[in-house]
């Protein structure tokens, strides 16, 4: 007898050969057709206009091919047609959780191009301002990743303390998201009268609630069952596949720019490079890459101290929070390519300078583009529900995906 659910785009066929009667012991084989299913991109768990195309069998998935062209905006194109300060804008848009990390990497190629270095200040004004907002990207993949694995809880205690750090923004830039606050050659503005304090006291704040956070879901029973040894990424899938960031950490691999290829004053800072251990599972599963997070936030906070205790005060010279250029920036002829450390791995720039106002060629290399990459093999052979909480643990944007 053929069964067929005319409902769906693909008739799902049950082959049931002839047998027993109901109600007997014996077994009776059941052979399925495979499925192709579409996992979003209305779908929460895909984060934002990620669309994922399953090949299933039953309730597990042979394939998962990614598709994300719904964002395409020619940002680097665009790059090309605009002024070097008029480009920072858009940086924002890229990683739309992480803006103040994108206008830093363009920023920093393009004084790397016009042989401009900052004050102290300027540089420790940026690693503060981009360390909280490390804390703040992660702080939504740790809420977003509970509600995709089942828990709404978490969601609303992480975006609680978000909006503390969204407020510090606020004080010096007046914006919530894209801030455009770092510019060429510094800050557009310097911080405000006691800054710092405020900082000092979110950070005393912020601190004691990770704990709570690992009360709350880190060894939370169902949540360590939901994502120990479920997409497991070894070592050398890693490498092959070019990953950067919490996701390459989270295998074991101590690979950060911040200490490996340093930038701006983090050769004088102190802080360890995070990476997965196998707590609970096998060593580069998607609870190791959620841990990696958890505790950098805690590296965050322990350099936005040491900045807070080494700042330069206000004032000329090296106590200035930006280097004065002409409003029409011309560099010379040349070309850059400049990494950092985004929240979501490495971010790249590259900039090639004719000598004009605007940039010859502009092109970004995002983390999560790369990232993503993994999602197929990731996805084979492991089951439909699992499938959430392997997207989850890559932390995906996709303003910085489809640029």
């Amino acid at each position: 007898m053929t069964t067929t659910d005319t409902h769906t785009e693909q008739a799902y066929i049950i082959e049931r050969p002839e047998g027993p009667e109901p109600g007997t012991t014996d077994q009776v084989d059941v052979q399925t057709e495979e499925m192709l299913v579409n996992m979003g991109p209305q779908h929460p768990s895909t984060h934002g206009v990620l669309r994922v195309v399953l090949r299933t069998d039953g309730e597990m998935v042979l394939e998962a091919v990614p598709h994300i062209g719904y964002l395409h905006r020619c940002a680097e194109k665009i790059g090309e047609n605009v002024a070097y300060y008029q480009y920072i804008p858009y940086t924002d848009r890229m990683d739309y959780l992480a803006g103040m990390n994108e206008n830093w990497t363009f920023c920093l190629a393009a004084e790397r191009l016009g042989g401009i270095e900052l004050p102290r200040r300027a540089e420790f004004i940026r690693i503060i301002i981009c360390e909280l907002n490390r804390i703040a990207s992660h702080l939504v993949s740790f809420g977003t990743y509970g509600l995709d694995i089942g828990a709404f809880t978490p969601f609303l205690y992480a975006f609680r303390e978000r909006e503390y750090i969204l407020d510090l923004f606020e004080m010096v830039c007046g914006a919530r998201l894209t801030y455009s606050y770092l510019t060429i050659g510094g800050t557009t503005h310097d911080l405000p009268d006691g800054y710092l304090d405020k900082v000092t006291e979110f950070l005393d704040y912020f601190e004691p609630k990770i704990a709570e956070y690992n009360d709350l879901l880190t060894y939370n029973q169902i949540f360590i069952k939901r994502t120990a040894n479920v997409g497991v990424i070894p070592k050398e899938m890693a490498i092959r596949y070019a990953l950067t960031g919490p996701v390459i950490r989270g295998s074991g691999i101590p690979y950060d720019l911040r200490r490996d290829n340093p930038y701006s004053l983090y050769p004088e800072l102190d802080f360890d490079v995070i990476v997965g251990d196998g707590e609970v599972g096998e060593l580069g599963d998607c609870w190791d890459r959620y841990m990696v997070r958890m505790k950098e936030m805690v590296e965050s906070c322990k350099i936005i101290k040491q900045c807070i205790e080494m700042i330069p005060p206000a004032g000329d010279g090296e106590g200035s929070y930006r280097v004065k250029l002409p409003r029409n920036f011309k560099p010379d002829v040349g070309e850059v390519y400049v990494e950092t450390e985004n929240p979501r791995g490495v971010l790249g720039f590259y900039l090639e300078s004719q000598g004009g106002p605007m940039p010859y060629r502009c092109k970004a290399r995002a983390a999560t583009f790369c990232n993503l990459s993994v999602l197929n093999e990731m996805c084979r052979d492991v089951l439909l529900a699992d499938v959430p909480a392997i997207v989850g643990s890559i932390d995906v944007v996709m303003g910085q995906v489809d640029r």
